[in-house]
């Protein structure tokens, strides 16, 4: 019987959407609405139109504005996907219109900062589940599967045109607040994305590979790899143990490494993205 990822489940992925959007929503509607901060993306131009008509409220604006861009991802990506991306979009504009939450933050620094943090965890959460946040996330990945065009510079490119027509309407200072905030939010997604997910890619030049790879598979239950290398001074081939591991068994990696062969060169790299095998499956969109 094949084995099912339960973070591929309903379960699972509902749960992150769901969290991930109520905290998002407590930094809008906690801290955004009451300072008339701008956050970035579709919900930030739901809030700027709202703030220039005074019509409905972000939270069924940023529905509205939803409805052409599920349209256009209908044709160009995957129902799983799409599914998901709904369930945060309905969660964002229903819970916005019930959760009455002033969080009192008086400073404007100080609020832009925590907006900017809760914002940028709601989202990463949620974006940790195979769906999205909805609104440009849909337009952002239909531009990079068709002209390679990369989500970061995407987002960028908009909110830059949204600030620009802030700045001709709006308070100079607010608007200077709402970008802090669009600044954290951008660290905080991050974090959160690489949160539980950090990795080392790991290369070991030594004399021992063998015996080094055979404690390795026997004593941290991961598996290496051997590339073919030759050292530039003697000519002489070499097998280079390869390796992807976690912060956590790092030093009994380093351990293992050093015992066998106080020789050796251990080269560690950070890594983010790490797909396949015993680790995270592509998201498909």
């Amino acid at each position: 019987m094949r084995k099912i990822d339960f973070t591929y489940s309903i379960f699972w992925n509902c749960f992150l959407i769901i969290f991930g959007t109520l905290i998002y929503v407590v930094g809008l509607k906690g801290i955004a609405d009451p300072h008339s901060f701008v956050p970035g993306g579709l919900f930030g131009l739901a809030f700027y139109l709202y703030y220039l008509t005074d019509w409905m409220n972000p939270g069924i604006i940023f529905a509205l504005l939803n409805i052409p861009m599920f349209i256009i991802g209908k044709i160009y990506i995957s129902g799983r996907f799409l599914s998901y991306s709904f369930l945060a979009m309905v969660v964002s504009s229903v819970s916005y219109n019930l959760i009455q939450v002033d969080l009192g933050i008086v400073n404007q620094l100080y609020a832009a900062v925590t907006c900017g943090v809760l914002v940028g965890i709601g989202s990463g959460i949620v974006l940790r589940s195979i769906g999205s946040n909805g609104g440009l996330d849909i337009i952002g990945v239909i531009l990079y599967q068709k002209f390679n065009l990369g989500l970061g510079k995407f987002f960028m490119i908009f909110n830059v045109v949204l600030y620009s027509f802030s700045f001709a309407t709006m308070n100079t200072d607010l608007v200077i607040a709402s970008i802090i905030s669009v600044f954290v939010t951008s660290v905080s997604i991050d974090y959160a994305l690489s949160m539980f997910n950090q990795r080392k890619m790991v290369l070991v030049v030594t004399d021992k590979p063998d015996c080094i790879s055979r404690e390795i598979i026997d004593k941290l239950k991961i598996s290496t790899t051997f590339l073919n290398g030759q050292g530039a001074y003697t000519g002489r081939e070499k097998k280079i143990l390869m390796t992807v591991i976690n912060n956590i068994q790092l030093k009994r990696l380093e351990e293992i490494v050093f015992t066998k062969d106080e020789e050796a060169l251990f080269i560690v790299e950070n890594t983010f993205s790490v797909i396949g095998a015993n680790f995270s499956k592509r998201k498909v969109y």
